[in-house]
């Protein structure tokens, strides 16, 4: 077990093999898919939205498998910054685990927003913060009880997403083949005007750039692997899963959109708003009249998932970090039940207040901090890729066999090489929107790139005070954590 803090007990492996498949399943379901990819049709076409999709979805496969790897063979809360301090340097892993830790701490704000703005659908003219209240106290509440509450929580809001894509699949092919009503033309909006590839290649590449953060998530499952029961079974298990839910919930949901909407429809372009969401267009086609309110509810569950997750997420790397003595050391105390309790509620805190600073001076002091935030994701992705490549070349090193590892990534040493490269061109292309008008937007730029010089000044001002180095693999920690 994970050892303990002094005065505090320890966390329990609460998650059993089907919430951490859930997780899995789930953490690649959120408003990215149900709201945003009816814009990617409309910017790329439908043969640009899917190639685009397809190389993201390919980029997360080979992550996903270097973090089940390491997952499976070391399951901590702390994953990506324990997995980098051990084969990395110390200070790479202090800087990752606090970057992860902020991304989702501004991610609590950010859905409590979208929570408000969705329950306003059904509730016009109730106050912001009544609803944004009762959210945070619920997810507060789910978090502090018992992990197994988490897990439960996860468990059926995923439930839910997976099989409203499910239906909605389903559905769609039924109308594709004309098998169910709703005037579609077959095939012929993959060519209308004039597409498959609308935009050309500058569209496709938008489009590349914004389906990493519609992909943001499934990474949950090397934090949630720490406390899962049997790691070295269930980690594996779910690992199987991620090129099919990929494939799934991804590809065929933007073919079906894409084959019954026409990228020329300009209701595709708007990503804010339930009413012409591409999943209640493709449902209202179809005949369902209450598609908008289903799909409004469905949405608040994915909003609720994703801020149940990150509280989840940033709790248990806040608490890591004050194990390994990288944040104050009351935040690594343990409750009876299980939960780190000051880390929780700082955590909280944190995204409270980030969502209040929304409401002042039109929002500026939340945007900066959203924008920071942007790149996090993908500097963690980086991070994995870092990780697993020097964990393997080092489990080698040290006269690991790799029939021992309890699941083992493909295709190593590309998997990791070709998912740092192309998460490196998504870090890199962020703004390439801002040189591509008649002048530069300065502003644009700075809001995608901050997360990078602030992400760099806290990992080598922890180099400096920790005098850290390169690791040499054949000094690199690669003893088990106990599971016991």
């Amino acid at each position: 077990m994970q050892q303990r803090a002094e005065g505090s007990h320890h966390l329990r492996r609460g998650l059993k093999s089907r919430h951490l498949t859930m997780i899995a399943l789930g953490g690649a379901i959120g408003t990215g898919l149900f709201l945003a990819s009816g814009n990617a049709i409309y910017s790329a076409g439908p043969g640009g939205a899917l190639l685009a999709y397809g190389l993201t979805g390919l980029m997360v496969f080979f992550l996903m498998t270097s973090l089940g790897e390491l997952a499976a063979y070391m399951p901590t809360s702390g994953s990506f910054s324990t997995y980098a301090t051990r084969f990395v340097d110390p200070s790479f892993g202090f800087a990752l685990g606090w970057n992860y830790w902020y991304n989702w701490a501004i991610t609590i704000a950010s859905e409590l927003s979208a929570a408000t703005l969705i329950m306003k659908f059904w509730f016009p003219h109730t106050p912001s913060f009544l609803w944004s209240g009762l959210f945070l106290v619920i997810i507060f509440l789910l978090n502090a009880l018992t992990v197994k509450g988490y897990g439960e929580s996860e468990y059926w809001f995923a439930l839910i997403k997976v099989a409203t894509v499910i239906i909605f699949i389903i559905i769609g092919l039924l109308m594709i083949f004309r098998i169910m009503g709703g005037g579609v033309p077959g095939f012929a909006n993959f060519t209308t005007g004039d597409a498959p590839f609308h935009g050309g290649f500058l569209a496709a590449f938008g489009v590349f750039l914004a389906a990493g953060y519609a992909f943001q998530g499934t990474e949950l499952l090397g934090v949630s692997a720490g406390e899962s029961e049997n790691p070295e079974k269930n980690v594996p298990k779910a690992m199987h899963t991620i090129f099919w839910r990929i494939l799934l919930f991804y590809i065929l949901s933007i073919f079906v959109i894409a084959m019954i909407i026409p990228y020329t429809d300009h209701n595709l372009s708007v990503t804010d708003a339930v009413m012409v969401s591409p999943f209640t267009l493709v449902f209202q086609k179809a005949g369902l009249a209450i598609a908008a309110s289903v799909m409004n509810a469905v949405i608040l569950t994915a909003v609720l998932s994703a801020g149940n997750s990150g509280l989840y997420a940033s709790t248990r790397i806040l608490y890591a970090l004050a194990k390994k003595g990288k944040a104050p050391r009351f935040l690594g105390y343990v409750t009876t039940h299980g939960i780190p309790i000051w880390s929780l509620i700082i955590t909280a805190a944190f995204g409270l207040f980030a969502f209040l600073a929304s409401g002042f001076g039109d929002g500026l002091v939340y945007n900066w901090l959203l924008s920071a935030s942007g790149m996090c994701g993908f500097i963690a992705w980086l991070g994995i890729a870092i990780s697993h490549w020097r964990f393997r070349r080092a489990y080698v090193r040290q006269g690991g066999r790799l029939e021992d590892l309890p699941y083992r990534a493909k295709w190593f040493p590309f998997g990791p090489l070709f998912a740092f490269a192309v998460c490196m061109v998504v870090v890199i292309g962020q703004s390439f929107g801002a040189f591509s008008g008649g002048q530069i937007d300065w502003g644009g730029i700075i809001s995608a790139y901050i997360g990078i010089p602030i992400f760099l000044a806290i990992w080598l001002i922890a180099k400096w005070k920790m005098k850290a180095h390169l690791i040499p693999l054949e000094k690199c920690d690669i003893s088990r954590i106990s599971i016991k």
